[in-house]
């Protein structure tokens, strides 16, 4: 198997785990909240770290591109370098819309205080 299976089969295995607990306690209305906040927190840390990556990627292929360029045209190294900061600060901004949906996400979850109190009751504690 290869490593993108691997992490594939992982992921799919997470979600569907996490989910199954939240099903599996039948009426308890406050487990299956406290499970879509954890939910809410690791998706929100998955996808930060997923725009990241990507908009990692995307920039250093921008580098590399104009580089490249201004090493095969010197002359139109000033023109390179413009459009490349402008792509640059685009790609930048896609990383950041994502940090911004991460912090919404974040934001939705209450204290956990009194959930995680009324849960450990609900679970005999």
């Amino acid at each position: 198997m290869s490593k993108k299976s691997v992490i594939g089969l992982l992921a799919v295995i997470l979600v569907l785990g996490m989910a199954s607990f939240a099903l599996a306690d039948g009426g308890d209305v406050q487990a299956a909240e406290m499970w879509t906040f954890f939910g809410i927190a690791i998706a929100s840390g998955f996808g930060i770290a997923i725009a990241a990556l990507g908009t990692g990627i995307g920039m250093g292929y921008a580098v590399n591109g104009a580089l490249q360029g201004i090493a095969r045209n010197p002359e139109a190294g000033g023109k390179i370098m413009t459009t490349m900061i402008i792509g640059l600060a685009l790609i930048e901004a896609l990383c950041i819309y994502a940090l911004l949906i991460c912090f919404i996400l974040v934001f939705k979850i209450p204290d956990l205080g009194p959930l995680l109190e009324a849960t450990v009751k609900s679970f005999g504690g």
